[in-house]
């Protein structure tokens, strides 16, 4: 095997080991809260989308009751997340076309969750990992960063660096996205990163942020 192949199933297999049963850490009950929860959560945190969420749910238990809200309605439950208003905006139509085009049932085809307001290929994607253990790499501002550290890309956006990594990882990537983000959120953080603990270090290549273009 090439070095270079070496090293990235060294990583693979150190993400594999450790992380094995890595899952979000939004809270869900349903793949309706999942998707919910996951529109919520861009460029927010999951533990802002955590309390946000019970009372929003509370509000409106099903994809029906939220197709029925009036924006504003929702609105004042998300006003704490960031991007509110259009996010508001885009539950409740994402919630309106699951019914009026899929009777009601969140889809679980790619392209079809893409139709829903508000999803773009990383929502989906994300959805499809934690939901159905797809084989998809979606990249977040954690895993960007960890790649570039640790060498596995060098692409300057997102989908260019999730095609890096599944070209490299090919398999079992549900597994690796997940241990990805909670390595990056909680030793290879952006700022002060726990270099001390990581067992990994022997492969890092910077200490630079790499913050997403």
């Amino acid at each position: 095997m090439p070095r270079k192949s070496k090293r990235s199933e060294s990583i693979k297999q150190f993400f594999l080991s450790h992380y094995a049963n890595a899952k979000t850490e939004l809270h869900y009950n349903s793949l309706y809260q999942l998707l919910v929860s996951v529109m919520l959560s861009a460029q927010c945190t999951d533990a802002r989308v955590n309390l946000i969420t019970p009372n929003l749910f509370k509000a409106f238990p099903t994809v029906k009751a939220l197709a029925c809200a009036e924006v504003d309605e929702v609105r004042e439950l998300i006003r704490s997340c960031t991007y509110f208003n259009n996010k508001s905006k885009n539950l409740v139509a994402m919630a309106r076309r699951v019914l009026e085009h899929f009777d009601g049932q969140i889809p679980l085809e790619e392209k079809a969750l893409m139709s829903l307001a508000g999803v773009g290929q990383k929502t989906a994607h994300v959805v499809l990992v934690e939901f159905a253990e797809a084989n998809v790499m979606p990249v977040d501002t954690h895993i960007f960063r960890v790649s570039h550290r640790l060498g596995l890309s060098k692409a300057n956006t997102v989908s260019a660096t999730a095609s890096d990594l599944t070209k490299i990882f090919k398999d079992e990537l549900h597994i690796l996205h997940q241990a990805m983000v909670l390595f990056g959120r909680y030793t290879c953080k952006a700022i002060n990163p726990l270099c001390q603990d990581c067992k990994i270090e022997h492969f890092c290549k910077s200490k630079a942020r790499f913050k997403v273009n």
